[in-house]
């Protein structure tokens, strides 16, 4: 009986979804839905998706944190490195998206590729992108409230917007992160309601968050430092942030460990990869758009940390401008231009507000998912009555999230983030590898091109950038993909569908 057990749970870890079944699937619930996709979306419009989606809270607070934890003023490497590995990736995301029109979720197409232990795998490891993901801009956005308060003449005291974990230079200690905790639960609830972003407020804060980056890159030019830049690439040392985690700073591995963490900035270029569907000529237009987007971002990125590492300096982002440093570096060293510091982190805000009711609602929909296939519980997929939404799992997740912004400090949250993301791309770059040789014959309206160099590049570079971020975040990493195993077989392998189906 113990021997029939295991061959039955061993069958059903490499069990797979029917490609051509999750394609039938897809197109009669366009039909049922009436939501039949148009291609109507140019080489233009994807391109100011892929900005749209790129630029946030990574930008305004991860290349602070990479400067003065692991790469000094060649953070700007850093960037290059990180986009390298979104490049290949989004190559490859590009492919399954134009196969397999379920919305972009590398969930399925592990699912549909390398069986459903690999997929269980990409879903809990999705909750380190979307989840976590969501609480490091919770805790970003509490550091600019902070920094908006400043300048009327108010601040919340330090204990009350900071992690237990977390020490002022004064010696105070914080009790938890409550702006964080707030944002969490408004923007959950608004969720639960329904709340659909229009397309021309959304349109705003894009245009406003490039502005912001265009303008400060404009001004802050002038007020460069160049004894900041002085030892551009830092000698390999070791250095102790405030949390008392040891970081690899300068050299390689300080470039290397700066790419993992300002990756978190190049969160969210996949969104290109999901409008494949409603792209005019996808197998023209898509490596476009992915590419022309991270190359435009990537620009802007390396011009805008080149300035901020300029302005002010490493021991500046260690200490008294850790929190809000763009704001710090405009209104400390940028004389006559507090105006700007203002705008900024009043749009930032703003931008911040959408960038974390996006990822709540990614977070919801994968598990959505993850629940319809019997891998987790049901109260995952059950909607709400009247507003229609998963309004169970918006608020599991809302107490989840909630403390980890509450309770955790913004640095390792945003580097699991990046590293849960990381793990994710590789497993979508070998899937392309996968079923090229399982499934040659379904049809592809994008092919990733130079197929095997640029998912094998892919993989390398993104386990390069794994590597970099160190053992405390691959420790973390194995730690949530133990629990993951425990929760996949003591119930996921038990309630599977598909394994049912066998």
């Amino acid at each position: 009986m113990y021997v029939w057990h295991f061959i039955f749970f061993m069958k059903n870890l490499f069990v797979k979804k029917d490609i051509n079944h999750l394609i039938k699937e897809a197109d009669e619930n366009e039909i049922d839905d009436e939501k039949t996709l148009k291609r109507s979306l140019g080489v233009t419009n994807l391109i100011a998706l892929g900005i749209g989606a790129i630029i946030g809270a990574g930008l305004f607070v991860r290349t602070a944190a990479a400067a003065a934890n692991n790469a000094g003023p060649s953070v700007t490497i850093g960037f290059i490195v990180a986009a390298l590995g979104c490049a290949f990736a989004g190559l490859c995301y590009a492919e399954f998206a134009s196969m397999i029109p379920i919305a972009g979720s590398a969930y399925t197409y592990s699912y549909a590729t390398m069986g459903e232990l690999v997929a269980w795998i990409i879903g809990w490891d999705l909750v380190l992108e979307y989840a976590l993901g969501a609480a490091t801009v919770g805790i970003a956005w509490s550091e600019y409230l902070n920094k908006l308060l400043e300048y009327i003449g108010m601040h919340i005291p330090y204990q009350w917007c900071h992690s237990p974990f977390e020490t002022s230079i004064d010696g105070v200690s914080g009790i938890m992160n409550l702006p964080a905790l707030l944002i969490i639960i408004l923007l959950s609830f608004l969720l639960i309601r329904g709340m659909k972003e229009s397309a021309w407020v959304n349109g705003i804060i894009v245009i406003t968050k490039v502005a912001i980056v265009v303008l400060f890159i404009v001004f802050g030019w002038s007020f460069i430092n160049p004894v900041n830049h002085a030892e551009y690439i830092p000698q390999a040392t070791k250095h102790i942030d405030s949390q008392g985690v040891e970081h690899n700073f300068g050299g390689l591995m300080g470039i290397l460990g700066a790419a993992g963490v300002v990756f978190f900035a190049f969160i969210g270029f996949d969104a290109v990869s999901t409008a494949a569907q409603e792209s005019k000529n996808p197998k023209k237009d898509m490596p476009i758009g992915i590419l022309g987007s991270l190359v435009i971002c990537t620009v802007l990125y390396i011009l805008f940390a080149h300035v901020l590492t300029g302005v002010a300096s490493v021991d500046d982002f260690r200490n008294q401008g850790k929190e809000a440093s763009i704001a710090y570096a405009i209104h400390t060293y940028m004389h006559g231009y507090d105006w700007l510091a203002k705008l900024v982190t009043i749009a930032i805000l703003a931008g911040f507000s959408s960038v974390i009711l996006v990822m709540l609602m990614g977070q919801s929909r994968v598990f959505f998912s993850m629940s319809r296939d019997g891998l987790i519980p049901p109260v995952f997929s059950e909607v709400h009555k009247k507003y229609r939404t998963p309004y169970k799992s918006n608020l599991i997740f809302m107490v989840f999230v909630g403390l980890f912004a509450a309770f955790v400090p913004g640095d390792i949250v945003g580097d699991m983030t990046s590293i849960g993301t990381l793990f994710a791309f590789v497993l979508v770059c070998a899937g392309v590898m996968i079923l090229r040789k399982t499934n040659p014959e379904i049809k592809r309206e994008f092919k990733t091109p130079l197929v095997p160099i640029v998912p094998i590049l892919g993989v390398i570079v993104c386990l390069a950038m794994i590597y970099g971020l160190g053992w405390p975040n691959w420790s973390r990493l194995l730690i949530w993909l133990l629990i993951g195993f425990i929760i996949y077989f003591s119930y996921s392998i038990k309630n599977s569908k598909a394994g049912k189906n066998k």
